[in-house]
């Protein structure tokens, strides 16, 4: 099993959030949200581990105000 690594893997974090903020730009809402969907597909995806998505899914719920875990 695979642990989530919950440090930057990137050279150059700044880029890579800059990155997908661009990939917002001009979009609508919806559009955003839309492709929000679709890049966690992809990368949920690539993961590959059940597990490891749950834990990502659990502290990304977390992060949120006023959301429980109904677990």
């Amino acid at each position: 099993m695979t642990a989530l690594s919950t440090t930057s893997n990137f050279a150059s974090p700044d880029n890579a959030y800059r990155a997908i903020v661009e990939a917002h730009r001009g979009l609508t809402d919806d559009q955003s949200a839309a492709l929000d969907t679709a890049l966690v597909l992809i990368l949920a995806n690539h993961i590959g581990d059940a597990s490891v998505l749950d834990e990502a899914i659990a502290l990304a719920k977390r992060r949120l105000p006023n959301v429980r875990d109904e677990k």
